[in-house]
């Protein structure tokens, strides 16, 4: 297992360097309700950010949503997209344990695989009206500690001189992406 323990100290930092008004810590009541729900239990990494640095409000952009509480979390957002679909299965294009946890915008979302080991971060991008929900899905990053390690050094894709450089690098399709929706439906 992981120590994660700089990493976690080094994003704290830097959340609280950002906002003067980061969110209260979830509780360990407040995540395991969060889990009853989702039906699934989150990596230890984002427990950890959840219960150590902040209930969201951190992060790239638009910051991590909170997992919990009033309005918009992670855990409404997963229920609002992989709930029940047209015929009162599953929905038909977000996968089974894949936690969103930021919305970029125009309907984005980055997310945690959290049935996966080093929990992957996926980009969730349907704005190309792709015919195969699978075409939406892309890899992020390897891992959320990665993923985490983006933001931190301002070298993730989202930030603008990445995005914009001549050598910018095209997303790679998540290779696992039509067989886990289907896994959940």
């Amino acid at each position: 297992m992981t120590n994660h323990d700089e990493l976690l100290r080094r994003v704290a930092a830097h959340a609280r360097s950002r906002s003067r008004t980061l969110p209260p810590a979830a509780g360990p009541d407040d995540v395991a309700g969060a889990e009853r729900r989702l039906g699934f239990t989150l990596p230890v990494l984002l427990r950890r950010l959840y219960t150590e640095v902040a209930n969201g409000g951190f992060g790239p952009d638009y910051c991590l949503f909170p997992l919990t509480g009033e309005g918009r979390t992670a855990t409404s957002a997963y229920r609002a997209e992989y709930g029940p679909g047209q015929e009162g299965g599953p929905s038909a294009h977000w996968p089974r344990g894949v936690l969103p946890i930021l919305d970029w915008g125009c309907a984005m979302y980055a997310a945690v695989d959290c049935l996966r080991p080093g929990a992957p971060v996926l980009l969730f991008e349907p704005n190309a009206g792709p015919e195969d929900w699978a075409d939406a899905w892309f890899e992020d990053s390897p891992s959320l500690a990665a993923w985490l390690e983006a933001w931190l050094s301002g070298t993730g894709w989202w930030e603008e001189a990445v995005m914009f450089a001549d050598d910018a690098a095209e997303p790679r399709p998540w290779p696992d992406a039509a067989s886990r929706i289907r896994e959940g439906s």
